[in-house]
Protein backbone atom coordinates (compact mmCIF):
# COMPACT_ATOMS: atom_id res chain seq x y z
CA UNK A 1 0.00 0.00 0.00
CA UNK A 2 1.28 3.10 -0.65
CA UNK A 3 2.70 5.99 1.82
CA UNK A 4 2.61 8.76 0.10
CA UNK A 5 -0.93 10.37 -1.38
CA UNK A 6 0.28 13.33 -2.60
CA UNK A 7 0.83 11.40 -5.64
CA UNK A 8 -2.23 9.40 -7.49
CA UNK A 9 -1.13 7.52 -10.59
CA UNK A 10 -5.35 8.19 -11.86
CA UNK A 11 -8.14 10.20 -10.80
CA UNK A 12 -11.64 9.50 -12.60
CA UNK A 13 -13.70 12.23 -11.92
CA UNK A 14 -17.30 12.86 -12.95
CA UNK A 15 -17.60 16.68 -13.09
CA UNK A 16 -21.18 16.48 -14.33
CA UNK A 17 -24.20 14.18 -14.45
CA UNK A 18 -25.63 16.78 -17.32
CA UNK A 19 -25.66 14.64 -20.84
CA UNK A 20 -28.02 14.85 -23.92
CA UNK A 21 -28.74 10.91 -23.35
CA UNK A 22 -30.76 9.53 -21.06
CA UNK A 23 -29.42 5.98 -21.03
CA UNK A 24 -31.42 3.21 -19.25
CA UNK A 25 -28.19 1.43 -17.82
CA UNK A 26 -26.60 4.68 -16.14
CA UNK A 27 -25.65 3.77 -12.85
CA UNK A 28 -25.21 7.59 -12.13
CA UNK A 29 -28.64 8.66 -13.45
CA UNK A 30 -27.26 10.99 -15.50
CA UNK A 31 -29.42 12.83 -18.24
CA UNK A 32 -30.20 16.51 -19.66
CA UNK A 33 -31.81 16.99 -15.96
CA UNK A 34 -28.68 15.62 -14.24
CA UNK A 35 -27.04 17.05 -11.23
CA UNK A 36 -24.32 19.26 -11.89
CA UNK A 37 -21.90 21.75 -9.15
CA UNK A 38 -20.46 25.07 -9.78
CA UNK A 39 -17.49 26.51 -11.48
CA UNK A 40 -16.43 27.50 -8.09
CA UNK A 41 -16.77 24.09 -6.90
CA UNK A 42 -14.97 22.46 -9.82
CA UNK A 43 -11.92 25.20 -8.80
CA UNK A 44 -11.73 24.06 -5.30
CA UNK A 45 -11.49 20.63 -6.25
CA UNK A 46 -9.22 21.12 -8.12
CA UNK A 47 -7.51 22.82 -5.39
CA UNK A 48 -7.67 19.60 -3.49
CA UNK A 49 -6.49 17.36 -5.83
CA UNK A 50 -2.92 15.26 -4.96
CA UNK A 51 0.27 17.39 -5.70
CA UNK A 52 0.91 14.88 -8.66
CA UNK A 53 -1.04 12.83 -10.92
CA UNK A 54 -0.39 10.74 -13.62
CA UNK A 55 -3.48 10.88 -15.44
CA UNK A 56 -7.12 12.64 -14.85
CA UNK A 57 -9.86 11.56 -16.70
CA UNK A 58 -13.27 13.58 -17.27
CA UNK A 59 -16.47 11.83 -17.23
CA UNK A 60 -19.67 12.40 -16.97
CA UNK A 61 -22.73 12.65 -17.67
CA UNK A 62 -21.42 14.15 -20.98
CA UNK A 63 -18.66 16.49 -20.74
CA UNK A 64 -19.10 18.23 -23.68
CA UNK A 65 -23.29 18.79 -22.47
CA UNK A 66 -21.47 20.92 -19.96
CA UNK A 67 -18.62 22.60 -22.47
CA UNK A 68 -17.98 26.03 -20.24
CA UNK A 69 -17.39 24.27 -17.17
CA UNK A 70 -15.17 21.19 -19.05
CA UNK A 71 -13.09 23.91 -20.67
CA UNK A 72 -12.19 25.90 -17.52
CA UNK A 73 -11.25 22.79 -15.80
CA UNK A 74 -8.89 21.81 -18.75
CA UNK A 75 -7.32 25.75 -18.42
CA UNK A 76 -7.16 25.43 -14.34
CA UNK A 77 -5.84 21.91 -14.43
CA UNK A 78 -2.90 22.76 -16.78
CA UNK A 79 -2.25 26.07 -14.92
CA UNK A 80 -1.55 24.08 -11.74
CA UNK A 81 -0.17 20.84 -13.38
CA UNK A 82 1.50 22.75 -16.79
CA UNK A 83 1.77 19.15 -19.06
CA UNK A 84 2.78 16.86 -15.95
CA UNK A 85 -0.35 15.41 -16.17
CA UNK A 86 -1.83 13.01 -18.65
CA UNK A 87 -5.63 14.40 -19.26
CA UNK A 88 -8.45 11.99 -20.72
CA UNK A 89 -12.19 12.36 -22.30
CA UNK A 90 -14.46 9.94 -21.43
CA UNK A 91 -17.17 11.03 -24.14
CA UNK A 92 -20.29 9.74 -25.88
CA UNK A 93 -19.31 11.27 -29.01
CA UNK A 94 -22.38 12.54 -29.66
CA UNK A 95 -21.74 16.44 -29.32
CA UNK A 96 -17.88 15.96 -30.21
CA UNK A 97 -17.67 18.62 -33.78
CA UNK A 98 -14.38 19.29 -35.28
CA UNK A 99 -14.52 22.94 -33.82
CA UNK A 100 -14.84 21.27 -29.87
CA UNK A 101 -12.12 18.66 -31.17
CA UNK A 102 -9.60 21.19 -32.08
CA UNK A 103 -10.20 23.37 -28.82
CA UNK A 104 -9.89 19.73 -26.70
CA UNK A 105 -6.88 19.02 -28.37
CA UNK A 106 -5.48 22.85 -27.56
CA UNK A 107 -5.90 22.60 -24.39
CA UNK A 108 -4.38 19.63 -23.41
CA UNK A 109 -6.20 16.16 -23.69
CA UNK A 110 -4.67 13.70 -25.11
CA UNK A 111 -6.58 10.47 -24.91
CA UNK A 112 -10.15 9.95 -26.27
CA UNK A 113 -12.67 7.15 -25.47
CA UNK A 114 -15.96 6.85 -26.82
CA UNK A 115 -18.30 5.17 -24.27
CA UNK A 116 -21.05 4.00 -26.27
CA UNK A 117 -20.59 1.96 -28.72
CA UNK A 118 -23.39 -0.33 -27.59
CA UNK A 119 -27.07 -0.25 -28.07
CA UNK A 120 -27.90 1.17 -24.77
CA UNK A 121 -26.97 4.50 -26.22
CA UNK A 122 -29.06 6.65 -28.12
CA UNK A 123 -26.87 7.04 -31.05
CA UNK A 124 -25.74 3.24 -30.86
CA UNK A 125 -22.54 3.28 -32.37
CA UNK A 126 -23.51 5.22 -35.45
CA UNK A 127 -21.33 7.54 -35.45
CA UNK A 128 -18.37 5.92 -35.12
CA UNK A 129 -17.14 5.65 -38.58
CA UNK A 130 -17.79 9.41 -38.68
CA UNK A 131 -15.58 9.86 -35.48
CA UNK A 132 -12.90 7.37 -36.62
CA UNK A 133 -12.38 9.73 -39.71
CA UNK A 134 -12.32 13.02 -37.39
CA UNK A 135 -10.15 11.41 -35.37
CA UNK A 136 -8.20 10.71 -38.57
CA UNK A 137 -8.19 14.02 -39.73
CA UNK A 138 -6.46 15.60 -36.36
CA UNK A 139 -4.14 13.14 -36.18
CA UNK A 140 -5.27 11.26 -33.39
CA UNK A 141 -4.13 7.37 -33.73
CA UNK A 142 -6.97 4.63 -33.37
CA UNK A 143 -4.31 1.83 -32.45
CA UNK A 144 -4.01 2.03 -28.71
CA UNK A 145 -7.22 0.05 -27.00
CA UNK A 146 -6.55 -0.25 -23.54
CA UNK A 147 -4.49 3.03 -22.29
CA UNK A 148 -7.10 3.16 -18.68
CA UNK A 149 -4.83 -0.68 -18.01
CA UNK A 150 -1.31 0.08 -19.48
CA UNK A 151 0.81 2.45 -17.94
CA UNK A 152 3.39 2.41 -20.41
CA UNK A 153 0.73 3.79 -23.03
CA UNK A 154 -1.32 6.47 -20.70
CA UNK A 155 1.99 7.91 -19.39
CA UNK A 156 2.80 8.68 -23.17
CA UNK A 157 1.47 12.24 -22.21
CA UNK A 158 2.09 13.67 -25.52
CA UNK A 159 1.00 11.21 -28.05
CA UNK A 160 -2.76 11.96 -28.88
CA UNK A 161 -4.98 8.66 -29.02
CA UNK A 162 -8.28 7.44 -28.85
CA UNK A 163 -10.40 4.48 -28.62
CA UNK A 164 -14.12 3.09 -27.81
CA UNK A 165 -16.13 0.58 -25.99
CA UNK A 166 -19.45 0.20 -24.85
CA UNK A 167 -22.00 -1.97 -22.26
CA UNK A 168 -22.95 -5.40 -21.95
CA UNK A 169 -24.87 -7.77 -19.87
CA UNK A 170 -21.50 -9.47 -19.11
CA UNK A 171 -19.65 -6.33 -18.08
CA UNK A 172 -20.98 -3.23 -17.92
CA UNK A 173 -24.23 -4.29 -16.96
CA UNK A 174 -22.79 -6.56 -14.05
CA UNK A 175 -21.11 -5.62 -10.51
CA UNK A 176 -20.78 -1.59 -10.75
CA UNK A 177 -24.29 -1.23 -12.62
CA UNK A 178 -26.85 -1.61 -9.67
CA UNK A 179 -26.79 1.37 -9.41
CA UNK A 180 -28.92 4.38 -10.54
CA UNK A 181 -31.20 3.99 -12.91
CA UNK A 182 -30.16 0.46 -14.31
CA UNK A 183 -31.58 -0.76 -11.16
CA UNK A 184 -34.80 1.58 -11.32
CA UNK A 185 -35.00 -0.23 -14.51
CA UNK A 186 -34.08 -3.58 -13.72
CA UNK A 187 -31.26 -4.51 -16.45
CA UNK A 188 -28.41 -5.26 -13.45
CA UNK A 189 -26.76 -8.67 -14.03
CA UNK A 190 -27.95 -11.09 -10.65
CA UNK A 191 -24.63 -12.28 -10.16
CA UNK A 192 -22.52 -12.04 -6.76
CA UNK A 193 -19.83 -13.89 -7.96
CA UNK A 194 -18.70 -10.81 -10.17
CA UNK A 195 -16.68 -9.68 -8.22
CA UNK A 196 -16.56 -5.62 -9.65
CA UNK A 197 -13.97 -4.47 -6.90
CA UNK A 198 -11.15 -6.69 -8.56
CA UNK A 199 -10.58 -4.47 -11.52
CA UNK A 200 -9.76 -1.06 -13.03
CA UNK A 201 -12.66 1.44 -11.79
CA UNK A 202 -13.74 -0.88 -8.85
CA UNK A 203 -12.09 0.14 -5.29
CA UNK A 204 -8.54 -2.55 -5.68
CA UNK A 205 -5.97 -0.42 -5.67
CA UNK A 206 -6.91 2.47 -4.85
CA UNK A 207 -4.67 2.97 -2.00
CA UNK A 208 -2.07 0.98 -4.20
CA UNK A 209 0.49 -1.39 -3.49
CA UNK A 210 -0.75 -3.66 -6.84
CA UNK A 211 1.15 -3.12 -10.02
CA UNK A 212 -0.98 -5.08 -12.60
CA UNK A 213 -3.28 -1.91 -12.63
CA UNK A 214 -3.01 1.36 -11.91
CA UNK A 215 -3.91 3.00 -8.65
CA UNK A 216 -7.35 5.13 -9.31
CA UNK A 217 -9.77 6.92 -7.22
CA UNK A 218 -13.04 8.38 -8.53
CA UNK A 219 -14.32 11.86 -7.59
CA UNK A 220 -18.53 11.28 -8.69
CA UNK A 221 -19.55 15.27 -8.69
CA UNK A 222 -17.99 16.28 -5.22
CA UNK A 223 -17.82 12.36 -3.30
CA UNK A 224 -14.47 11.05 -3.08
CA UNK A 225 -14.53 7.25 -3.82
CA UNK A 226 -12.19 4.20 -3.54
CA UNK A 227 -14.53 3.37 -6.68
CA UNK A 228 -16.20 4.54 -9.68
CA UNK A 229 -19.69 3.48 -8.55
CA UNK A 230 -18.93 4.52 -5.21
CA UNK A 231 -19.40 3.45 -1.69
CA UNK A 232 -22.81 4.05 -0.24
CA UNK A 233 -21.50 6.97 1.79
CA UNK A 234 -18.41 9.15 0.33
CA UNK A 235 -15.19 9.07 2.01
CA UNK A 236 -14.71 12.76 1.96
CA UNK A 237 -15.88 16.14 -0.38
CA UNK A 238 -13.44 17.16 -2.22
CA UNK A 239 -14.48 21.00 -1.97
CA UNK A 240 -13.28 20.99 1.27
CA UNK A 241 -11.29 17.74 1.82
CA UNK A 242 -7.47 17.30 0.78
CA UNK A 243 -7.70 14.04 -1.56
CA UNK A 244 -4.71 13.02 -0.16
CA UNK A 245 -5.69 13.53 3.43
CA UNK A 246 -8.75 11.49 3.00
CA UNK A 247 -6.70 8.42 1.39
CA UNK A 248 -4.29 8.56 3.97
CA UNK A 249 -7.31 8.33 6.65
CA UNK A 250 -9.12 5.93 4.77
CA UNK A 251 -5.48 3.52 4.47
CA UNK A 252 -5.92 2.64 8.08
CA UNK A 253 -8.91 1.46 8.57
CA UNK A 254 -9.71 -2.04 8.14
CA UNK A 255 -13.03 -1.86 5.99
CA UNK A 256 -10.99 0.36 3.23
CA UNK A 257 -7.86 -1.78 3.37
CA UNK A 258 -9.85 -5.17 2.26
CA UNK A 259 -11.71 -3.00 -0.40
CA UNK A 260 -7.90 -2.12 -1.71
CA UNK A 261 -7.30 -5.58 -1.93
CA UNK A 262 -10.45 -5.81 -3.50
CA UNK A 263 -12.19 -8.12 -1.23
CA UNK A 264 -15.75 -6.64 -0.20
CA UNK A 265 -16.77 -9.69 1.64
CA UNK A 266 -14.16 -9.77 3.88
CA UNK A 267 -15.47 -5.58 4.91
CA UNK A 268 -17.05 -6.60 8.31
CA UNK A 269 -14.41 -8.90 10.07
CA UNK A 270 -12.94 -6.49 12.63
CA UNK A 271 -16.94 -5.97 13.50
CA UNK A 272 -17.32 -10.10 13.39
CA UNK A 273 -18.86 -10.58 10.21
CA UNK A 274 -17.33 -13.28 8.73
CA UNK A 275 -16.45 -13.69 4.71
CA UNK A 276 -18.76 -16.77 4.69
CA UNK A 277 -21.65 -14.30 6.65
CA UNK A 278 -20.68 -11.85 3.52
CA UNK A 279 -21.12 -14.31 0.75
CA UNK A 280 -24.25 -15.15 1.86
CA UNK A 281 -25.66 -12.44 2.18
CA UNK A 282 -24.20 -10.55 -0.85
CA UNK A 283 -25.67 -14.38 -2.74
CA UNK A 284 -29.24 -13.24 -1.26
CA UNK A 285 -28.53 -9.34 -2.51
CA UNK A 286 -27.63 -11.00 -5.77
CA UNK A 287 -24.71 -8.61 -6.45
CA UNK A 288 -21.61 -7.50 -5.00
CA UNK A 289 -22.50 -3.83 -5.12
CA UNK A 290 -25.35 -4.05 -3.21
CA UNK A 291 -23.74 -6.21 -0.72
CA UNK A 292 -21.79 -2.88 -0.01
CA UNK A 293 -24.61 -0.71 0.28
CA UNK A 294 -26.12 -3.24 2.46
CA UNK A 295 -22.68 -3.38 4.77
CA UNK A 296 -22.29 0.44 4.90
CA UNK A 297 -26.19 0.95 5.65
CA UNK A 298 -26.13 -1.66 8.27
CA UNK A 299 -22.91 -1.07 10.22
CA UNK A 300 -22.40 2.98 9.75
CA UNK A 301 -22.83 3.35 13.18
CA UNK A 302 -20.27 0.89 14.73
CA UNK A 303 -18.24 2.12 12.07
CA UNK A 304 -17.99 5.56 13.81
CA UNK A 305 -17.54 4.24 16.75
CA UNK A 306 -14.37 2.58 16.21
CA UNK A 307 -10.74 3.89 15.34
CA UNK A 308 -11.84 5.80 12.50
CA UNK A 309 -12.61 9.42 12.08
CA UNK A 310 -16.25 9.89 11.37
CA UNK A 311 -17.42 8.96 7.76
CA UNK A 312 -18.66 11.89 5.80
CA UNK A 313 -21.81 11.86 4.60
CA UNK A 314 -23.76 14.01 2.52
CA UNK A 315 -25.81 17.11 4.49
CA UNK A 316 -23.42 16.25 7.75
Amino acid sequence: MNSDFDHIESVYWVFTQLCNDHCDHCYNASGPQGSRISHAECMAIIENLPERMDRLILSGGEPLADRKLLFAILDRIRERYGDTVQLMLQTNGDLLTPAHLDTLIEKGVTRFDIASIDRFHKAAGSRLMELAELFESRGVDGQDRDPLIEKETYLKKSRLSWGYWGANEEMWLGGNWARGRALEKDIWLRDPRHNFCTILSGARNFLGGYTDIPQEISIQLWRINPCCPGTKFPMGDARVDKVSEVLQRMSTHPVFRHLNDGNPYRMGEHLGISEAEAMAQGTALQNVCLYCDHFFGAHMRELERGSFVALPVAGR
